[in-house]
């Protein structure tokens, strides 16, 4: 009998610890919350900061973290009567490559913006509070030698630091696992 007992005990023990594990993991993967930053200056709007002609500087790394390509960039951004926004982004890699971007912003009912772009095939809702902005969206990438594409989830973070510069990092995911990660910076000219 004690060991019966001994062995529902240890696989109750089992299964609690599953759980704890399993726990733990969930929490492991929860990011940051707007919330956080609500507090913190300079505070940013996207129709302040994203206004006129910006440049970026930037990496993209791979999903170990190591610097695949650097980029710099020229962006246009501005604002019509009806608070429809539209950056019109050319990104130039070390390798020789070009890649243009337009996206058009448009305002929800709840404030948040509506971002979408020629290769964005899940437009993204971009949100902000405090001194920092997230946005999250499909985009689909060139992958391979070949003419094929991989859509990637961006989860799309970018806090002010002063009021003409702006870190943004974005992690890139596919089926749930990180395949990359950009990181750049954007100032104001």
């Amino acid at each position: 009998m004690q060991r019966s007992f001994g062995a529902l005990s240890m696989t109750g023990l089992g299964r609690n610890l599953s759980l704890l594990l399993m726990l733990v993991l969930l929490a492991g993967c929860a990011g940051p919350t707007l919330d956080a930053y609500s507090d913190l200056e300079p505070t940013l709007t996207p129709q302040q900061f994203f206004t006129g002609e910006l440049s970026a500087r930037g990496v993209v790394k791979n999903r170990s973290g190591e610097v695949i390509r650097t980029f710099d960039a020229d962006i246009d951004a501005s604002w019509n009567d009806q608070g429809v926004g539209t950056l019109d982004e050319e990104f130039r890699f070390n390798d020789g490559e070009v890649q243009t971007r337009k996206w058009t912003l448009t305002p929800n009912q709840d404030g948040s913006l509506h971002a979408d772009a020629g290769d964005v095939v899940e437009p993204g809702t971009m949100r902000w509070q405090g001194n920092a902005i997230n946005m999250n969206y499909v985009l689909r990438v060139a992958y391979g030698d070949d003419d094929s594409t991989i859509d990637v989830s961006m989860d799309d973070w970018m806090y002010l630091i002063t009021p003409d510069t702006l870190i943004n990092e974005t992690e890139m995911t596919k089926w749930g696992f990180k395949v990359g990660e950009i990181v750049l910076v954007i100032q104001k000219q």
